[in-house]
């Protein structure tokens, strides 16, 4: 798998990253329950499996599972840490102390004596709490994580992306996970024009729409589906932005690997949908183009 260049850090990643939240919440309509040693033995296989096929990106967080995702994650740390870009976060809220004991405990559950990525762990930020991470304690502890080596860089993650803006202006800040898929695109009209700029990192996050696209169109147009697979569609929508470097896949079972590796193999983009109109006058101005 040909691996993309992650910002401006000097990571290497593939354009499939595995993201454990599915790991840690037991789904009984698809026989899914992680906290049994079944379970737990089929998400070892699957991120040995994602290791194997050239998925380079594992993203956990001790939120997920209250630290049962990064657990599971560290038994395959333990014998394959040099494979893989390992992220993972801290929750937003926490003072500079709170950060640090947190770092080392998701150290220690990984089983690892570094993290790649961590990340700012947040659902979309007051300007209260910008101020609180930049100048509260959060961002400090993870510049001294940073500076004696238990990080690499350091993140962000959010639902709103326009919240995060504020954060580009600090070039410690320099991976931003956000909220960016084919029915919610909002980045596009601001956050991803200014990410561009300063050469941030971007990794999307419910690239699948968490499946509300797929559940919605069951009711509205059952026909998509038998017509074309919608988790390819909306896969290849977010791969098809050349400012957004990684998608992160909830992958649960080893055969989950290999469809979504499948769908995007001798696979490129027709267009950049960096350049997509995004605004009716825009749309008009395309088309317009291409009659002339």
């Amino acid at each position: 798998m040909i691996k993309r260049k992650l910002g401006r850090t000097n990571l290497m990643i593939s354009p499939i990253a595995i993201g454990g939240a599915a790991f840690a919440y037991e789904h009984k309509s698809t026989n899914w329950h992680p906290k049994t040693e079944a379970g737990s033995d089929i998400v070892i296989a699957t991120l040995n499996k994602a290791l194997d096929s050239g998925i380079n990106y594992i993203d956990t967080a001790p939120a997920y599972g209250d630290g049962f995702s990064e657990t599971l994650v560290g038994k395959v740390m333990k014998h394959r840490r040099d494979d893989c870009v390992l992220a993972s976060k801290v929750w937003y809220e926490h003072d500079k102390q709170g950060v640090i004991k947190s770092v080392h405990d998701s150290l220690r559950r990984l089983q690892t004596d570094h993290i790649d990525i961590l990340q700012i762990h947040g659902r979309m930020y007051q300007p209260s709490e910008v101020e609180h991470i930049l100048h509260g304690g959060p961002l400090d502890a993870l510049i001294e994580l940073r500076d004696s080596g238990k990080i690499g860089h350091i993140g962000i993650t959010t639902e709103e992306p326009w919240t995060v803006i504020p954060f580009l202006k600090n070039d410690n800040i320099e991976v931003y996970q956000i909220a960016y898929n084919f029915i919610y695109q909002a980045a596009a009209r601001h956050f991803l024009i200014e990410a561009e700029k300063v050469n941030a990192g971007v990794v999307s996050m419910r690239t699948m729409t968490s499946g509300i696209f797929q559940r919605e169109a069951q009711f509205l147009a059952p026909e998509w589906q038998q017509a074309r697979d919608l988790y390819e569609v909306s896969l290849k929508f977010v791969l098809s932005d050349s400012r957004v470097h990684a998608s992160i896949v909830g992958m649960r079972w080893p055969y989950e690997v290999e469809q979504n590796i499948a769908l995007i193999s001798d696979w490129e983009p027709s267009t950049d949908f960096a350049k997509m109109p995004r605004l009716t006058f825009e749309v008009y101005k395309a088309e317009d183009n291409e009659l002339a």
